[in-house]
């Protein structure tokens, strides 16, 4: 877990990175939209500048929410957990808007927008929630431990 702003944002990222390369490899397939290289990696760096911000707005209130919660949080993973269950959920609420957004334009939405919404949030979810759980969160802890915090840590090597 992060110890400084610093290596927030570092930490950030990564989750970022991580979770838009993922979500947006399943919505491309799930709706089979054949795009060039360069659309794709367009679409990517955009995506990943919303999901950032978005991000930077909900992580402080998911975290707040989370941590407000009745359980021990002595151990480590009870806390990721709670954050995960807190901030997942709400990713997926408004990055769906976004996905949406981009469904429309791509590839046009059939029937009520509403219930267009609903589909892709429950679409959403189901994989969001497992890639952060057990593919995006261990492996951005990982690098951040890793990596990252021996540098904070060093401060020979931050000259």
């Amino acid at each position: 877990m992060p110890s400084n702003k610093k290596e927030g944002i570092i930490f950030a990222i990564f989750m970022c990175s991580g979770m838009v390369f993922i979500m947006t490899l399943y919505n491309t397939l799930l709706h089979g939209v054949s795009i060039t290289f360069w659309s794709a990696v367009l679409q990517l760096i955009i995506t990943f500048i919303i999901a950032f911000i978005v991000e930077s707005l909900v992580e402080p209130r998911a975290r707040k929410l989370a941590l407000s919660f009745p359980y021990d949080k002595s151990k480590q993973i009870n806390v990721i957990l709670s954050i995960s269950f807190c901030m997942v959920p709400a990713m997926v609420l408004i990055m769906s808007v976004y996905g949406l957004i981009l469904t429309s334009i791509m590839v046009g939405i059939e029937g009520s927008i509403f219930t267009a919404y609903l589909k892709t949030v429950g679409l959403n979810l189901i994989v969001a929630l497992p890639a952060q759980l057990l593919i995006v969160g261990p492996i951005s802890r990982g690098l951040l431990t890793k990596f990252i915090k021996p540098m904070s840590q060093n401060p020979e090597i931050n000259m």
